[in-house]
């Protein structure tokens, strides 16, 4: 059972109860005459739950429910408890050990708080930080014969997120637009070129200019200081409100949206951006 609550006031002695008895929570459910369910996952299964629950608590920040996020935060860290209890069951490591180990990865990234250095901008936070890792690496053996700018970047990410970390390491040897302009400029031959694949029915032509098209996006987002990831999910909200809008109005004139014609679906979808959708 979880443990009594402490008499404590003090956050940081209610957080760590709260925690205590998330854990054993956990340990409960897992055991043998636990949850039939829980007991059957492993690392494999409860990854698209994570991923689902990590695009909750992304939908929840967009949106300012401050409420739906308490909770949504509640499931993630549920998940990353649920992993250490997995682990902790074959030997591979603890849960304790997960915690300790992001304590001392921030005490350590974190020399101008919790040390003698001297760091005064983000900017300086940032690059310091990448080369504590690269040392950390280093200590760790994990010496790499790849000396590419990209080395240690991960091909597995989202395209945009990918797109925007390979176009950032080459613009830190200087291998990027002087301004922006030369990017809109970019953007406006990307353009021109799938246009031209189009017209000359070039299947391989059209994504291929379609891929450079979207990272010149990315690109221009980077330099915008825009994240082109929350940049198209708040254009599909708005999307969606408003196609929400059209949908409701139909049905209040008894019209069916398939059956709609295309001039009033755009005359509605008017009205709701005069509306502020």
């Amino acid at each position: 059972m979880p443990p009594k609550a402490p008499n404590s006031q003090d956050p940081a002695s209610l957080a760590g109860h709260a925690f205590t008895a998330l854990e054993s929570l956990m340990r409960q459910l897992r055991a043998p005459d636990g949850c039939p369910w829980d007991r059957e996952q492993s690392f494999q299964s409860l990854l698209p739950y994570t991923l689902e629950e990590v695009y909750e608590v992304l939908h929840a920040v967009e949106t300012q429910d401050h409420q739906e996020l308490k909770k949504e935060l509640g499931d993630l860290l549920f998940h990353i408890v649920f992993y250490s209890q997995i682990a902790a069951e074959a030997n591979q490591f603890t849960l304790e050990q997960v915690v300790n180990s992001v304590v001392q990865k921030m005490l350590h990234r974190h020399p101008h708080v919790f040390g003698e250095e001297s760091l005064t901008s983000a900017a300086e936070v940032a690059a310091n930080w990448e080369d504590l890792k690269k040392r950390e690496r280093q200590a760790r053996g994990e010496v790499s014969e790849d000396h590419s700018v990209f080395a240690g970047l991960s091909n597995k990410l989202p395209a945009l997120l990918w797109a925007k970390k390979v176009q950032d390491k080459m613009a830190k040897v200087g291998f990027d637009w002087p301004d922006t302009d030369g990017i809109l400029d970019k953007i406006r031959e990307e353009i021109d070129e799938l246009a031209q694949a189009r017209a000359e029915n070039d299947r391989a032509g059209q994504k291929e200019e379609l891929g450079d098209l979207l990272f010149a996006l990315v690109n221009l987002a980077r330099r915008l200081e825009i994240e082109p990831e929350t940049a198209l999910r708040a254009c599909t909200h708005k999307v969606e409100a408003r196609f929400r809008y059209i949908e409701a109005h139909l049905q209040e004139q008894g019209v069916a949206v398939e059956q709609a014609s295309l001039e009033e679906m755009e005359s509605l979808w008017q009205q709701a951006k005069k509306q502020g959708l």
